[in-house]
């Protein structure tokens, strides 16, 4: 009896300390969410003490972060399960916790502090986004899609799909689809009721995005190659998989040939809590980075292989890389903010409206928005046979500007860079562990 009770005591105490374990280990992990879409001036503090920093494409968020966006500026936050939130122009939006639970369910809360944000909330199971401004806090567990406008005298909550509540000083109010509420931040928060929705100037981009998103998210491939939704849909529209005998399925961009490597654009950024991390320049730029590995195949170049475990901050593998090709290295030094690497080629705008594009080969989608452009997989294939190809963009006037390359660099030349934000050149930076050119034996895709 007494050794039961000893082995009892025993199976009690190792069980409590895995679960210990397993609470310290959800506690612990530091989640990202991505940033999907930048156009125009948007500004990020990535609360690293640097204060406010250009902000682009694919920098990862982390809990404390904020953007703002000037009076051209617009944004979109992508959370791991496809969730997102919009940021229209002149918007402050803080980011004050990004956890999980012991479980694993994503804990979300949003700040509005400034401006209109549009927000797109997918319900998966368990996930929690929290969305407050001025007094009031709403919280999603289920599917939504709503849109809220902060502004000096009032707050105003449309809600196009669920049914919402919205606590205050004034009381819970439930809000329905199709209902508006708006409250008076100058009598105490009172609100009133509406039996519709106002349009808005930023509703078509909204819903332009959107409809982006449904209808790449699942085309042509197996979205259960990665263990997060996010970056999906930009996998889809900017390349194709493939099966490669004796890898499995791969997937690479569109406009790439033999000179072309994973790492010709982007940036180095440092943060004091994990070190330097790559950022991807590339539009579809999030996945291929953070899971799986890059891979040299000497009849077709370098293709994606997804598989193994998420990496949060860390560079990617790479594997079978070319005899003269040097794996990218962050830079030896510490706590220099962003340090930029331009090494490859970019579309040039055309026409007085920038309503053309001169795609050249090994751009591989860089400076190509978002569904701008039908069928780039044919579009590809004469460019790489051709070495470059000339294209309308398909644009639309949302909130008062052009749907096209806003957000993007414009280059002087065919050969312009992309910038990320930081003060180094391409070849201060190709220097920090790149090869200065493109790898041999590849060919045309």
């Amino acid at each position: 009896m007494y050794k039961l009770s000893i082995k009892l005591l025993m199976t009690a105490a190792a069980i409590s300390s895995l679960l210990l374990t397993v609470r310290s280990f959800a506690t612990s992990q530091i989640r990202i969410v991505r940033l999907s879409d930048v156009h125009g001036d948007v500004q990020i503090d990535r609360n690293t003490g640097q204060g406010y920093e250009k902000a682009f494409l694919n920098l990862p968020l982390t809990q404390g972060a904020k953007i703002q966006t000037k009076q051209d500026g617009r944004a979109e936050v992508e959370f791991e399960d496809g969730s997102t939130l919009r940021i229209t122009s002149d918007a402050v939006i803080e980011f004050p916790q990004l956890s999980l639970r012991d479980s694993g369910a994503k804990i979300s809360t949003t700040s509005v502090q400034q401006g209109t944000a549009y927000v797109d909330f997918s319900g998966a199971r368990n996930d929690e986004l929290t969305l407050t401004f001025g007094h009031e806090k709403l919280t999603l567990t289920h599917p939504a899609h709503l849109r809220v406008e902060m502004g000096d005298t009032d707050a105003t909550v449309a809600v196009f799909k669920g049914d919402i509540q919205v606590e205050g000083p004034s009381g819970t109010v439930e809000v329905a689809k199709n209902r508006t509420v708006t409250f008076d931040l100058a009598d105490k928060d009172r609100y009133t009721l509406a039996k519709d929705v106002e349009p808005d100037p930023y509703d078509l981009w909204d819903k332009q995005e959107g409809q982006y998103h449904q209808r790449y998210m699942s085309a042509g491939s197996d979205s259960s190659y990665s263990p997060y939704t996010y970056g999906t849909s930009d996998l889809n529209y900017y390349g194709s998989f493939f099966n490669a005998p004796g890898y499995g399925m791969m997937w690479q961009p569109y406009f790439i040939g033999a000179g072309w490597d994973p790492f010709m654009n982007g940036a180095w950024t440092f943060n004091p809590g994990y070190g330097y991390g790559w950022v991807s320049g590339y539009p579809w730029g999030w996945t291929p980075y953070h899971y799986g590995s890059w891979v040299f195949l000497p009849s077709r170049g370098w293709a994606w292989q997804p598989g193994g475990s998420w990496a949060g901050w860390s560079t990617p593998r790479v594997l079978n890389a070319p005899a003269h090709f040097l794996i990218p290295q962050p830079p030896a030094t510490s706590g220099q903010g962003i340090l930029t690497v331009n090494r490859g080629p970019i579309p040039t705008p055309l026409g007085r409206s920038f309503n053309k594009l001169e795609i050249p080969n090994n751009s591989a989608g860089l400076g190509i928005p978002r569904g701008s452009i039908k069928s780039l997989g044919r579009l590809s294939q004469s460019v790489q046979q051709e070495g470059f190809a000339t294209t309308k963009l398909h644009t639309a006037q949302i909130g008062g500007s052009s749907w096209r390359l806003d957000g993007y660099a414009k280059p002087t030349s065919r050969a312009g860079a992309w910038h990320g934000g930081g003060a180094h050149s391409g070849s201060e930076a190709a220097s920090m562990g790149h090869s200065g050119g493109g790898h041999s034996g590849g060919g045309h895709r």
